[in-house]
């Protein structure tokens, strides 16, 4: 495989449940690293807030987070046998998912040409073309690894918000500020003028879990109506994991609050119905292509893939104010995710039909290597010559 970026309660017993028919359900993320004794704790969507609260305090651990937007209600923490049973016998437990670890991976190569590509009809371009509002009035959530602001790339645009990863805010690995970049530096970006927010989910090692994106995701999902975004908020999540019900409910959650989500679609060149958040219908789940037009061998595919885009060896920002040029639909998804700020900003299209507008102004069957079943669709900003 080729090595690319993609980029883890209760002191008494639990008062006595409302009877149920059958136990709620625990799921495994299949093919996952899961972390012993971690859980996900789904509520149903009408449990009143008390109900979660109530579950919380009878679990003899603290909660690790506390999940509270209206798609996503529930909590993650350390469960025992006895706390876990007890919760799939509460009738307000829609189900509970074992925690598990999510990674990114990255490799060092060099070029840059992934931008020009957007506004090309043929490759080999080194010009890229745009609409000088490039995403003005936009804002960009980047759920990652952080990112390095003081890069002087972002000139004072990029803003550290929340942590759920560790005690460090910053981007201790690159790739974060790397996807950032993409999204709307000065000079790599898609979307120039869009504001970029940092929301760190991964470590720096790249390494993080399930409960700690969701988390993340819920936190998105919630704070970016208070943002000043009059043009509209995208999202990017330039990582995954093996299949999670929780983590592909989460991503509904932030389509759900009116937020365009583009996702990468994995790098272990296998159908993307395997992955999370990737499999989630609702978010725009991009594929990584190369500069000789070709479906990048590691890129995943399949039917839930929306579009393709550059992915390898693409330089941007990096977390030491330099620059780095790496690979993987990590690489890809962020070119999706500027390139729907770029749109929001010229008002092109509603939020909610965006991705469906990027396919549709896409160049159609320019990539080879393209397995059947899977959209042969190249984004493109509509400056094509």
């Amino acid at each position: 495989m080729h090595t690319a970026t993609l980029l883890t309660l209760l002191p008494l017993a639990l008062a006595a449940p409302s009877k149920r028919d059958a136990p709620a359900p625990v799921l495994k993320p299949r093919g996952a690293q899961v972390i012993e004794g971690k859980y996900i704790v789904k509520m149903k969507a009408d449990a009143k807030p008390e109900s979660v609260q109530t579950s919380i305090q009878a679990v003899s651990s603290d909660a690790d987070f506390v999940y509270n937007s209206n798609k996503f209600k529930g909590f993650a923490g350390s469960l025992s046998a006895e706390e876990l049973e007890a919760l799939q016998n509460n009738e307000d437990v829609e189900y509970i998912e074992q925690d598990a670890t999510v990674t990114i991976k990255a490799t060092q190569e060099n070029a840059d040409w992934g931008l020009a590509r957007l506004s090309s009809s043929e490759t080999g371009s080194t010009t890229y073309t745009y609409d000088d509002s490039a995403g003005e009035g936009t804002c960009a959530y980047v759920i990652d690894t952080g990112i390095y602001t003081e890069h002087e790339e972002f000139e004072g645009r990029a803003t550290f918000l929340a942590n759920y990863a560790d005690d460090d805010d910053t981007d201790g690995n690159g790739h974060g500020t790397h996807v950032a970049g993409t999204i709307g530096s000065r000079t790599y970006g898609v979307a120039k003028k869009t504001t970029l927010f940092a929301v760190k989910v991964l470590d720096a090692s790249g390494s993080g879990t399930n409960s700690g994106v969701i988390a993340g995701m819920d936190f998105v999902a919630q704070d970016a109506s208070g943002q000043n975004c009059p043009k509209g908020v995208v999202v990017n999540m330039s990582l995954g994991g093996s299949s999670s019900s929780a983590v592909n409910q989460a991503a509904a959650g932030i389509v759900d609050a009116g937020l365009f989500l583009a996702v990468a679609a994995g790098n272990e060149a296998t159908d993307a119905s395997s992955s999370s958040p990737a499999s989630e219908e609702s978010a725009c789940t991009v594929g990584a292509t190369t500069i000789d037009d070709d479906l990048a061998e590691y890129s995943n595919f399949g039917s839930v893939v929306d579009i393709l885009a550059p992915g390898t060896d693409i330089e941007s920002t990096w977390n030491d104010g330099s620059t780095n040029t790496i690979s993987g639909t990590s690489m890809a998804s962020p070119h999706i995710a500027g390139l729907g700020a770029y749109y929001l900003g010229l008002d092109a299209s509603p939020v909610d039909s965006l991705c469906a507008y990027i396919a549709q102004t896409a160049l159609s069957g320019a990539i080879s290597g393209v397995p059947s079943g899977t959209a042969n669709k190249l984004a493109n900003n509509g400056e094509s010559s």
